[in-house]
Formats: structure tokens, C-alpha cells, sequence
């Protein structure tokens, strides 16, 4: 059974850092492209940035370009999305999401009908 796990989340302040980690389980982490979204309250979920099975490639929503990284390390089956100058619009739950997909990558990996294993969310909150 595949299971997919985020943590990391917590408060920060406004231009602090925020480092959250996603571990997978039930294969091997380099089997799945991975995406982060990330949904606040009362608003729909949104993309936020996604790396191939390599980690070779990476796509970022322009809202967090610049500011955020994701990275893997598939040697210890871990993921990461790095949070820089984190600001208050940035709140919200974020999810890690994995995909067995093999389409070519890009923006396909934007939309989250593409991903087959989502964890449960971790709140991130940022204070003004």
C-alpha cells in the first residue's frame, strides 16, 4: 500500500523560512513525479511546484517562484520543498502528492486530477 507523508509544517513570520519534507512509502521514491499544493481556508487548492522522478526538472506556480525550491533526495526516499521569504498569503495546508504518471514533464503535473497518492496536509502559518 502506498502511503505519502508530509511534515514540517508550523508558524513563522513574515520572511522567515519554512522547510517541509515528503516521505513515500510502497515504492521507491524515484517511482513518482511529485507535487506540492497547498489550500487555504475557504479558497480551492492550489498548485504550488513539482519535480520528476530524476529530479532533474522542476515546475514552479509563478506565485512562488523565486522563493521556493523543491528537491529530492531519492537515496532516502525523501522530498522536500524549501520556503523562503514565506509570507502571509503563503498560509495554508500543504499537501504532497505523488504521481505514477509518465507524461512528458511540465505543467501537465499543474493539475491534481495527475496524482494518484496525496498525504493528509500540514499547516503552515505565517504571521504578519
Amino acid at each position: 500500500q502506498v502511503r505519502v507523508e508530509e511534515s514540517g509544517g508550523g508558524s513563522v513570520q513574515t520572511g522567515g523560512p519554512l522547510r517541509l519534507s515528503c516521505a513515500a512509502s510502497g515504492r521507491p521514491l524515484g517511482s513518482y513525479a511529485i507535487g506540492w499544493f497547498r489550500q487555504a481556508p475557504g479558497k480551492e487548492r492550489d498548485f504550488v511546484a513539482a519535480i520528476s522522478r530524476s529530479g532533474a526538472n522542476t515546475y514552479y506556480a509563478d506565485a512562488v517562484k523565486s522563493r521556493f525550491t523543491i528537491s529530492r533526495d531519492n537515496a532516502k526516499n525523501t522530498l522536500y520543498l524549501q520556503m523562503n521569504n514565506l509570507k502571509p498569503e503563503d498560509t495554508a495546508v500543504y499537501y504532497c502528492a505523488a504521481s505514477l504518471n509518465t507524461y512528458r514533464f511540465g505543467s501537465y503535473y499543474s493539475d491534481g486530477s495527475r496524482y494518484d497518492y496525496w498525504g493528509q496536509g500540514t499547516q503552515v502559518t505565517v504571521s504578519s
